[in-house]
């Protein structure tokens, strides 16, 4: 029988579990398989690539449909391009592969079979002029970039490019850090599905944890124990807000501390002998979780760590940031906050970003963005962190002639207006890179003071000049549901039992500070007391009428531990201060006790004489009971709270109607909810 309260309490969280609030979305699987074989031809060292593309679905409403490209060519460079040109150093055997990515197309991205291609020619006869004239990608101290090819699709792969430069002046062997898979999401963002290195790289086997026990080269540990509190203050190592684009960093084990705390998941790469002013590409396909399609419109992150010279603590470090997509649509809108923990948000400053492409003939010279904001939102913390085209922003009050982004603060949006500017047409004459027709605004803002914890939906209305508006995604906000545990204690009143006293304490789970509906679970315990007190008497007359007479007295008193649990109520807050709730409550009592004394006083009554007592004929009974695990009951009930019924005090009345005897049964109480 002892087994009975642990069963109670399992019952208890398991039933809470299943009414925590549980997110989920259902995708129609696209089941056409479309291809885009590739060809070649070759001249010397020299070969020209191109595929067969299959036609285009074109979404309705949409700008026109077309394919953007990416090529890596086998021998660590890679290209953009639809049909690119590359001039090889060596002869020799190359797989090349190609990702198409179909924008404003509904259907799957054709996929492309690798081709092996053989490129035989007089190495000491050729002069490789593509690859002399090539435009390094690195500018001033530059030594690490990334790029993608297309926006991660949930259930979908895209290749993470990944460059790096010797800026020293010898020969160097260092290490390159991915580290992925945010922990601010529950589940993981990405699967790395295989890296492709043309250097001689190798992926590292050992621990991570294992460096940071070691000071870098040249830094005793006295000076690396004040560097490392010196760069900690700095930078607020730990603390997500501070995530730069890019920096420059002297000491590794703390950013490598940092990067642990950030992600679940990481690779490291080593390699040598990379000679001054060398530049090399590295290539990673990762593959998007499908769990990732309840945080599309979510801004996620990948830190890139590279250290020149593993002899040396110094290294750069790069965030890029991701997004989660639906489709591939360069009009869109995206947000930090897709799901985060209510109780910590008004600290946190959520980041946003619009992005842009202008589809048209000629350039456009005015792009008006009007983004949906929520009132939740405090308008006036508004920041600008970046943008593209790149210009200052605008002054208030006052017309200028140059370039400049404005901003206007409504009730219920956002308006940023790009003034004065020159952004190409993809279809314009002339233009053949299409990442100079794309521009977005990349910003940030607080909560209000008061805000609820509601899910909210936006988006962004861009007008190129005087065209009719396109309408990005909708982004979205939403909290996790979190916990909120209640200090709970009051009085119950059995009316069908007389002279009943039951005291009780406990605690509630629930969502916290849930803005309207949600569930609620209970376990409470009680001490009950009940005692009952009751006169009565007997007459017995003969046949002579002398009269025997026993008047007694009944005393019993009960007493008791019952436990009380709520499986699950759904309550429902009405405003901030009133509350409503309907529950099943189930009871048992875990010991009870009872004692019952019983006194009769006997007189006799004799015609003439009177009553007399007789004291030597006096009775006395005395009962006693103890139970363990019994008296089981079950019913429903219906109740209201008054006070700060979504987070704080409050107090409350419930009426419980029981299946069994005692039926009915009045609950008041108060609660505090944290």
């Amino acid at each position: 029988m002892r087994r009975l309260p642990i069963i109670f309490l399992a019952l208890f969280i398991g039933l809470f579990l299943s009414s925590s609030e549980i997110f989920s979305q259902t995708t129609v699987a696209d089941t056409i398989t479309r291809s885009a074989p590739i060809f070649y031809d070759v001249l010397g060292n020299q070969v020209n690539f191109g595929a067969t593309m299959p036609p285009l679905n074109q979404v309705a409403g949409a700008p026109k449909a077309h394919y953007t490209y990416y090529w890596e060519l086998g021998d660590g460079n890679y290209s953009f391009e639809e049909k690119p040109k590359h001039a090889y150093k060596k002869s020799g055997d190359y797989t090349v592969q190609l990702w198409s990515t179909n924008n404003y197309d509904n259907g799957k991205p054709p996929e492309s079979r690798p081709k092996q291609v053989s490129v035989n020619f007089d190495e000491d006869a050729t002069t490789d002029v593509a690859a002399a004239s090539a435009d390094s990608p690195f500018l001033g101290e530059d030594d690490l970039l990334l790029k993608t090819n297309r926006d991660a699709l949930p259930n979908q792969d895209l290749v993470l490019i990944t460059s790096y430069k010797n800026t020293k002046q010898y020969v160097t062997n260092g290490k390159l850090y991915l580290f992925y898979n945010d922990t601010q999401f529950k589940d993981n963002n990405f699967i790395l599905e295989d890296t492709r290195m043309f250097h001689g790289e190798k992926i590292a086997s050992e621990l991570l944890l294992a460096q940071n026990s070691h000071s870098p080269k040249g830094i005793s540990e006295e000076n690396y124990s004040k560097s490392y509190l010196a760069e900690a203050e700095n930078e607020l190592v730990f603390q997500r807000q501070t995530v730069q684009d890019s920096t420059k960093r002297l000491l590794l084990p703390p950013t490598l501390e940092e990067s642990q705390e950030l992600y679940r998941d990481y690779q490291i790469i080593e390699f040598n002998d990379m000679q001054p002013g060398e530049e090399r590409n590295l290539f990673r396909t990762l593959k998007t979780t499908p769990e990732m399609l309840k945080d599309t419109s979510a801004i996620v992150t990948l830190r890139s760590i590279y250290v020149p010279d593993r002899d040396y603590g110094n290294h750069t470090v790069k965030d890029t940031e991701l997004e989660i997509v639906t489709s591939h649509d360069p009009n869109k809108m995206s947000s930090s906050g897709t799901i985060m923990n209510y109780r910590w948000a008004r600290l946190k400053r959520l980041k946003f970003k619009v992005r842009f492409q202008n589809n048209g003939e000629g350039p456009a010279n005015t792009i008006r963005l009007e983004v949906d904001t929520p009132e939740m939102f405090d308008k006036s913390t508004l920041e600008v962190k970046d943008m593209y085209p790149e210009c200052p922003i605008c002054p208030k009050e006052r017309e200028v002639n140059y370039s400049c982004l404005d901003t206007i603060l409504q009730k219920d949006k956002i308006i940023f207006t790009f003034k004065k500017i020159y952004l190409p047409g993809s279809e314009q004459k002339g233009v053949t890179e299409r990442d100079s027709t794309k521009g977005f605004v990349r910003y940030s803002m607080k909560f209000g003071d008061k805000f609820h914890k509601v899910k909210t939906r936006s988006r962004t209305a861009i007008f190129f000049d005087k065209n009719e508006p396109i309408l990005t995604n909708y982004s979205t906000t939403r909290f996790m549901p979190g916990i909120s545990i209640g200090a709970k204690a009051g009085y119950i009143f059995n009316p069908d039992l007389d002279n009943s006293k039951e005291y009780f304490a406990g605690i509630t789970v629930s969502p916290f500070k849930s803005y309207k509906g949600y569930f609620q679970a209970e376990l409470f315990f009680s001490a009950k007391s009940f005692e009952t007190l009751r006169n009565f008497e007997t007459i017995n007359t003969n046949d002579i009428g002398i009269s025997e007479i026993v008047r007694f007295t009944e005393d019993n008193e009960e007493k008791g531990i019952s436990t009380y649990l709520v499986p699950i109520s759904y309550r429902y807050n009405l405003n901030n201060f009133l509350a409503v709730g309907a529950g099943v409550q189930l009871k048992m009592d875990l010991s009870s006790s009872c004692v019952g004394e019983t006194t009769g006083e006997y007189s006799i009554a004799i015609p003439g004489e009177g009553e007399i007592r007789d004291e030597t004929r006096d009775t006395f009974q005395k009962t006693d009971c103890n139970e363990s695990f019994s008296n089981f009951q079950s019913g429903v009930f219906i109740g209201a709270n008054v006070g700060g019924v979504r987070i704080g005090p409050s107090v409350g009345m419930r009426y419980v109607y029981n299946f069994n005897e005692p039926t009915s049964q009045i609950q008041v109480y108060g609660i505090w909810k944290f």
